[in-house]
Order: C-alpha cells, then sequence, then structure tokens
C-alpha cells in the first residue's frame, strides 16, 4: 500500500505563488505518470498536469506556463510550484500515481483571493 500525503496549500492573493509537495511513502511502486488534479466547490474534479517516468510533463491549458510539475526522487516527492495564481486556480488539489495501481492523496486546499 501507498500513501499519498499533500501539503503546502493556504491562502495566497492574486498573482501570488505557492509550491505544493507530495509525500508518497509505504510500499515499494512502479507508476507510469505522477499526476496533479484539482477540484473547486460545485464542480469536477479536473486534471491539472502530468510527470510521466521519462520525465516529460504535459499541462492543462488553464495552467500552462504558470504550474510546473517536478519530481524529488530522493526524497519520494512530487511538487507542483504554482505562479502567477487567479482566483479561478481556487481548489482542493489532489496527487496521484498512476500504474499497476492508482493511489490517491487526501489533498491540499489553495484559496487565491482577489
Amino acid at each position: 500500500q501507498v500513501q499519498l500525503v499533500e501539503s503546502g496549500g493556504g491562502l495566497v492573493q492574486a498573482g501570488g505563488s505557492l509550491r505544493l509537495s507530495c509525500a508518497a511513502s509505504g510500499s515499494s511502486f512502479s507508476f507510469n505518470a505522477m499526476a496533479w488534479h484539482r477540484q473547486a466547490p460545485g464542480k469536477q474534479r479536473e486534471w491539472v498536469a502530468t510527470l510521466i517516468t521519462d520525465g516529460r510533463t504535459n499541462y492543462a491549458d488553464s495552467v500552462k506556463g504558470r504550474f510546473t510539475i517536478s519530481r524529488d526522487v530522493a526524497k519520494n516527492t512530487l511538487y507542483l510550484q504554482m505562479n502567477s495564481l487567479k482566483p479561478e486556480d481556487t481548489a482542493r488539489y489532489y496527487c496521484a500515481i498512476f500504474g499497476g495501481n492508482n493511489y490517491w492523496g487526501q489533498g491540499t486546499q489553495v484559496t487565491v483571493s482577489s
């Protein structure tokens, strides 16, 4: 079993930055991709960014150029650097691992004030 714990969320003004972390622990695992998703109140969960094992990254159009997904292998931690935040980025952010099994964290809240 793999546990994912997100941190780094909080309240920030529009134009500000936050860095989310997702620490993985538990059984060893292999994966095809790691990703961030988000869910705003009253809306469906939406994909934000993906990091594939070969290092390629993909981003939703709404965050492209502002968010950066990365990984520290030694720390078993996934990151999401979020710059130029907008009120519409307000959501609960979840990290996930996709592979033989899929794992999700509990999320961390990001609130961007205008």
